[in-house]
């Protein structure tokens, strides 16, 4: 079933990953997950790592492992600000597993309740998250 179009936008520090239009984006925000479709309501939204995913049409869906970041609806499109937006097929399994383990042993040696800690148990988040996107 065809759905009306709007315009998204994802942008990272190093640049534009995406600029089309989509009937669909869904992702995964700091409350939980959520779908948007054309005329959605203006918002603005905190971004957990997870899977984006951007459906051009029922069979054709862009996917990108997404960093933190922010999600802004407003007449009619929709901008993503992320930190990292990587496809599934650019992910590196190994150089992730490692970064994710390496994440976490540094936040176990961090002092509790420190930004150190919290930082390391981000960057654990989300290399697991992009392990994730890149078994699926």
């Amino acid at each position: 079933m065809a759905r009306t179009k709007f315009r998204v936008e994802v942008l990272t520090p190093e640049g534009e990953v995406f600029n089309d239009e989509v009937e669909m984006l869904s992702t995964r925000t700091t409350v939980g997950s959520i779908g948007v479709l054309a005329n959605h309501a203006p918002l603005m939204a905190i971004l957990d790592p997870t899977e984006l995913r951007l459906y051009q049409s029922d069979s054709d869906v862009v996917r990108f492992a997404q960093g933190e970041g922010y999600l802004q609806v407003v007449e009619n499109s929709a901008l993503v600000l992320v930190e990292e937006a990587i496809a599934p097929e650019d992910l590196d399994r190994s150089d992730l597993e490692q970064r994710a383990r390496d994440a976490r042993e540094s936040a176990q040696q961090s002092e509790e309740g420190s930004e150190e800690r919290a930082r390391c148990e981000r960057n654990a988040r989300r290399y697991e998250a992009f392990l994730e996107v890149g078994s699926n």
